[in-house]
């Protein structure tokens, strides 16, 4: 008897166990989700942030340079995503093995560090779980009406273009629709007043004519026609033309040496502003020089040394023979900007906090690199709409979001402080 007592007392013990853990895990598992916002003033947040710094290499629904965000915030508690965004580098050298096998499997692809509050990190999580609970369709749906958005924004052509086609097509079709009622009308009327004979030898001889194809494309009104529809036409390429001037999205010229950026931030990691020096402290990015090519490629202590080489490779040779007779490597430029444009890189990555990708694309990726975004007035106009204002740890911005605060909710972005203003980019 007491021994099953004593085994029936162990039996309840083992279950209430069991309970404690089973509801542990279950109240982590809802306080992991219930940190995620669900509001729509957030999530509005999240997807300008996911928009501006995020989808170069991510989307919710699909893989892109980096993988699909659905339901990583299941996968991966929130603590552990701010982390990981904040720093990737020290989350995969602590050891963390999620993150080890996340990077190993995407190519050893580093992922950049952002500047971002633990709220704004959970802001974008909440975008990526609102568009997880809507689904692939709709999301779709949304990341493309948003980029043809930005591509009209950006260029200005695509609903300018757009609606003058519409506009011409339906002329056509009402013109059209109208001859082709008058040709009714004509023929019915003609065959009434036959059948009705009472006709004088003047009218007959109008009723009784035959088409003549010459004298209608001679007549006044067909020449008016032709004309009108000619002349729309040739406005509308022209239009067309005018605002394709300056846009090169694409171009990627072939330079004196074959530099992979894929090799080096890719594969190597190599932060942009190791080589790109200026771009935190100057107007210009600046373009490397050879001394930071050498401080690698040395051929008498370079840090690299690729196995099995006996001598460097052909490129190599190109910047120590330019380092040889003292000239300069002479770079094809790939984005350029008016002269009346004025733009500087340390207020936009120093200050801003903007990265390189926003404005550059996937540079990580490419082998040759392409001007990736169409750098117009109107993309830059429709990015200071949406881009919050980073006064994070800035007191000179204390004043202007006190004043903002009193007149909106919203967060305070770059138009509202003078981002759209004509004087603030050009001279």
């Amino acid at each position: 008897m007491k021994v099953s007592s004593c085994c029936w007392r162990f039996t309840k013990l083992i279950f209430a166990l069991l309970f404690l853990i089973l509801s542990h895990f279950s109240n982590a598992q809802e306080s992991g989700k219930s940190e995620i916002p669900t509001d729509e003033a957030t999530i509005g947040n999240g997807q300008t942030l996911f928009s501006n710094n995020c989808k170069v290499c991510h989307a919710v629904h699909e893989q892109v340079v980096g993988p699909a965000l659905k339901e990583v915030y299941i996968r991966r508690p929130l603590p552990w995503i701010q982390n990981f965004v904040k720093n990737s580098q020290k989350v995969i050298q602590g050891g963390d093995e999620y993150a080890q096998n996340l990077y190993n499997k995407f190519n050893n692809t580093v992922m950049p560090s952002f500047d971002f509050s633990d709220e704004e990190i959970a802001s974008i999580m909440a975008y990526v779980k609102s568009e997880t609970e809507k689904g692939p369709a709709t999301a779709q749906a949304q990341q493309g009406g948003a980029t043809a958005g930005s591509q009209a924004a950006a260029t200005g052509s695509t609903i300018s273009s757009g609606y003058l086609t519409a506009i011409l097509i339906a002329l056509i079709i009402v013109l059209i629709l109208i001859l082709v009622v008058l040709g009714v009308l004509i023929s019915v009327i003609t065959r009434y007043i036959k059948q009705k004979g009472e006709l004088d030898e003047a009218d007959r001889e109008i009723v009784e004519q035959k088409f003549s194809l010459t004298k209608f494309v001679r007549a006044p009104g067909f020449i008016w026609l032709v004309t009108f529809i000619f002349t729309a036409f040739v406005l509308k390429s022209v239009i067309d033309g005018l605002y394709t001037i300056g846009v090169q999205t694409g171009y990627a010229p072939t330079q004196p040496i074959a530099f992979s950026h894929k090799i080096h931030a890719g594969d190597n990691g190599i932060d942009c502003n190791y080589c790109h020096t200026g771009v935190r402290i100057s107007k210009s990015a600046n373009i490397p020089s050879l001394n930071i090519c050498m401080n690698c490629h040395n051929p008498q202590g370079g840090i690299v040394k690729v196995t099995g080489a006996t001598e460097p490779s052909p490129e190599i040779k190109k910047i120590h023979q330019a380092i040889e007779k003292d000239e300069p490597i002479e770079w094809v430029r790939v984005h350029n900007l008016p002269d009346l444009v004025y733009f500087n890189h340390s207020q936009h990555v120093e200050v801003g906090g903007i990265e390189c990708q926003t404005c550059h694309g996937p540079v990580e990726t490419m082998d040759v690199v392409e001007q990736y975004s169409p750098l117009t007035m109107g993309w830059c106009i429709d990015c200071h709409k949406k881009t919050e204002v980073n006064a994070k740890g800035n007191a000179y911005y204390d004043k202007l979001i006190e004043l903002h605060s009193k007149k909106s909710k919203d967060p305070m972005v770059v138009e509202d402080i003078g981002g759209i203003e004509c004087a603030k980019c050009h001279y």
